[in-house]
């Protein structure tokens, strides 16, 4: 890809600015490239040619088969470059390349098939009302779409966002975040390889608070659709409400609780529980971070899992027998070092883990081991604050009432999960855990068909599913007097 350019208007563009970021691969701290920190003025470029494609139509107004087959086209793409793009990914996340490519490429790739199928059913309808009226419903694009997305799925989350607002007709000015540009750069080459029109999928690359704000406050976006953290998202509303009333839809992460009871099957539960927390080196918002285990299996179960962990393989994420890899960022591992200090602090007792991993090229990178804590309470800091990263702390629990009282005890709710082979007490809890997506007997299952997204201040608006047209369309209501 050029170095240091956006993608506007179809084409690889120079930036106005003169500020760069550095890219870094988080596993060997070795630099890779540097790209935009994209100023005002080169989102209001972006912007424009966004605006400028809606207005013309000449995506909205394509024929919907056609629109169909580009965004099949897109999926087939990404499938077609799948080991280049997990490469890229993992160069600069960090993750596995078995994560980037199995948890990242391919998933985006049946985001892009699932909603080119929308394309032809985003129907309206008609509606029997008083006196002699036709009155009819249509659905429309929004407008231009702001996507605004995390580093930790950086592909899957930018699908996520980008197909069901192209199959409602939106055109899109993507920005990724800072610590992982490089796969949305080249998304958008692929877009148009595929045959995406110039101006319908714009990317600008660069820090939330020069690149994001000016985005976010921009009269001529019509919706943001964010994938982040809450201070990001307080200041994304202030935006939209000094700016044009922006509609937003927010996913802001979590401190998801993975309740075990014991008539589970408890070897499913520890595996689960522990790619449930370990996975993506624990940089994933649905984690199973809190680990609620009733009082009667707690001590063997915890033990099981602290083995697992112990035994987990760190290193080189490029190599195939790695089973995890690099922390995104210093600043990200020294958080969550942080964390781990202030739960001993606090009374929590550490099975396994709890410091950085410095042995051999290890010592290059940003690498923590898997960290199990036990005897932790719900007041504490790492059962109450998300601490994204490798660390688990289990919670015990007597019944149903307490999982449940502990389990709603924070400000979080995007996911949960409830293990037991109980059908009425799995239902039970579904329906008392107030989280956005309830998993039972499994963890992190997750389709393009199933909306996902959070209660309380784990944000509001879906993704995925047909739930995710409603944000990027609005309602008309059509009267004819007969």
């Amino acid at each position: 890809m050029p170095h240091n350019q956006l993608f506007i208007n179809g084409r690889w563009e120079g930036s106005a600015c003169t500020r760069y970021l550095d890219v870094c691969n988080p596993a060997t701290g070795e630099h890779v490239t540097a790209v935009p920190d994209a100023d005002a003025s080169d989102v209001d470029r972006a912007v424009a040619a966004a605006r400028a494609s809606f207005e013309k139509k000449t995506w909205r107004g394509m024929d919907p088969s056609k629109r169909e087959r580009i965004l099949w086209n897109i999926a087939d793409l990404l499938v077609k470059h799948r080991d280049e793009l997990a490469a890229l990914i993992t160069q600069e996340n960090g993750k596995t390349l078995r994560e980037s490519a199995g948890g990242d490429v391919m998933p985006a790739a049946d985001c892009f098939r699932y909603y080119a199928g929308w394309t032809r059913k985003i129907y309206g309808e008609t509606i029997p009302v008083d006196g002699p009226f036709f009155n009819y419903t249509l659905r429309e694009p929004v407008g231009v779409v702001g996507a605004i997305v995390p580093w930790n799925f950086p592909l899957q989350i930018a699908a996520w966002k980008i197909a069901p607002a192209l199959a409602c007709g939106c055109s899109v000015v993507l920005k990724p975040s800072e610590l992982t540009p490089l796969n949305a750069l080249r998304l958008a080459e692929i877009a148009v390889e595929a045959g995406l029109p110039e101006g319908v999928l714009n990317v600008v690359t660069g820090y939330g608070g020069t690149t994001g704000e000016s985005l976010a406050l921009h009269e001529d976006v019509d919706k943001i659709s964010f994938t982040g953290s809450i201070p990001t998202a307080r200041k994304l509303l202030q935006a939209s409400s000094v700016s044009n009333l922006k509609r937003l839809s927010l996913e802001l992460g979590g401190k998801s609780p993975n309740i075990v009871f014991p008539d589970a099957d408890l070897d499913q539960a520890v595996k689960a529980s522990l790619w449930g927390i370990f996975g993506g080196k624990g940089e994933v918002c649905s984690a199973a971070s809190r680990l609620l285990v009733h009082q009667d299996v707690h001590d063997r179960f915890l033990d099981d899992l602290a083995a697992r962990a112990k035994k987990l393989r760190l290193g080189n994420p490029l190599d195939p027998a790695t089973q995890m890899g690099s922390q995104i960022s210093a600043r990200q591992m020294d958080r969550i070092l942080d964390y781990i200090e202030s739960g001993k602090r606090e009374g929590a007792e550490l099975l396994t883990g709890g410091e950085r991993d410095v042995e051999g090229d290890r010592a290059k990178g940003f690498f923590v081991k898997p960290t199990v804590f036990r005897g932790v309470t719900p007041e504490m800091r790492i059962a109450r604050e998300e601490i994204f990263g490798p660390v688990v702390g289990a919670i015990r629990f007597r019944d149903a009432e307490d999982a449940v009282r502990i389990a709603n005890g924070t400000v979080y709710g995007l996911a949960a999960a409830v293990w037991t082979r109980d059908v009425r007490l799995a239902h039970r809890m579904a329906a008392e855990i107030r989280a956005g997506s309830v998993w039972i007997n499994t963890y992190n299952s997750f389709d393009s068909g199933s909306p996902f997204g959070g209660y309380k201040q784990s944000g509001f608006g879906r993704d995925l599913g047909s739930y995710a047209l409603e944000q990027y369309t609005n309602v008309k209501s059509v009267w004819v007097a007969l």
